[in-house]
């Protein structure tokens, strides 16, 4: 099989109904989404020492659920029963965010992205996935998109910030808190 089409060779792509430009809304959000993807990869691959397995497999299973974004995102018309994602994912991640920041020290400042070779990547994926939203949230303004799609983003975000700390943790390196700012958390 050849991984080539040339179908795209006009600037224009297939979604589930149809065809759309590339540079479309639709695939922009999916896009990023797939962007992100590439970097939980990248995390996973620096994830080689024991501490870090519980969590190697839960971003397994992110990726996997990256691509049910996708998916949902790619269908031009969407009905119930073509939805993949749906609130049982979010709510595991906010149960893995709470064990993640049981390990973490109290938070008072903002901090800055880094610390680890891991940590800066999980902050990187954080970031991606924080446009990621903006991007589905954009097209749901003007297109059908599954609702749940943007809540699963939006809790998966605090998910790579809870992670990207504790890989700090687990690492022995303490976050650096943004010294410019005031306390602003409260424990």
């Amino acid at each position: 099989m050849k991984i080539y089409t040339r179908t795209g060779d006009k600037g224009e792509t297939s979604v589930i109904g149809g065809r759309v430009a590339k540079d479309d809304v639709r695939v922009e959000a999916y896009g990023t989404i797939d962007e992100l993807n590439g970097f939980v990869g990248q995390a996973r691959s620096l994830m080689e020492d024991e501490k870090f397995a519980d969590v190697r497999e839960q971003l397994l299973e992110i990726q996997h659920e990256l691509f049910d974004c996708g998916s949902d995102l790619a269908y031009v018309t969407l009905s119930d029963n073509n939805y993949k994602v749906n609130i049982e994912m979010a709510e595991r991640l906010e149960d893995w965010i709470d064990s993640l920041e049981s390990e973490n020290p109290a938070l008072e400042r903002f901090i800055l992205p880094g610390g680890s070779q891991l940590s800066s990547v999980l902050h990187v994926c954080r970031t991606i996935c924080r446009r990621a939203e903006r991007r589905t949230v954009t097209l749901a303004r003007n297109s059908e998109v599954n609702p749940e799609v943007v809540i699963y983003l939006n809790r998966l975000s605090d998910y790579f910030f809870a992670l990207a700390r504790t890989a700090n943790t687990r690492t022995g390196i303490a976050d650096v808190e943004y010294v410019r700012g005031k306390k602003v958390f409260r424990n």
